[in-house]
């Protein structure tokens, strides 16, 4: 079992940037993969990004060349890095594990955090 902990949402204007964390603990960190999901009013859990245990990533489209993820594996700890935010990014951002390698579907994850509010305005 692993326990995740999201930190690091807030309000920020549109074009402004926030970090989020993913603070697990319980298993072997090295050896899972660590996704970022998000959720917005009345929608579905959307795929954001992961960094599986080798250090590889995978990005949703409407992500890519303005969030970055990373991991330290010392300090049992994922990054979500977010840039040039939208309104549309406004959500409910959870960090899940699995092990090995992540993929896309909420259903591959074993483990959720509870959350953390990122709001965007215009």
């Amino acid at each position: 079992q692993v326990q995740l902990v999201e930190s690091g949402g807030g309000l920020v204007q549109a074009g402004g940037s926030l970090r989020l964390s993913c603070a697990a603990s319980g298993r072997t960190f090295r050896r899972l993969a660590i996704g970022w999901f998000r959720q917005a009013p009345g929608k579905g859990r959307e795929f954001v990004l992961v960094v599986n245990w080798s250090g590889s990533t995978s990005y949703a489209d409407s992500v890519k060349g303005r969030f970055t993820i990373s991991r330290d594996n010392a300090q049992n700890t994922v990054y979500l890095q977010m840039n040039s935010l939208k309104p549309e990014d406004t959500a409910v951002y959870y960090c899940a594990a699995k092990s090995l390698v992540g993929g896309t579907e909420p259903d591959e994850y074993d483990n959720w955090g509870r959350g953390t509010q990122v709001t965007v305005s215009s």
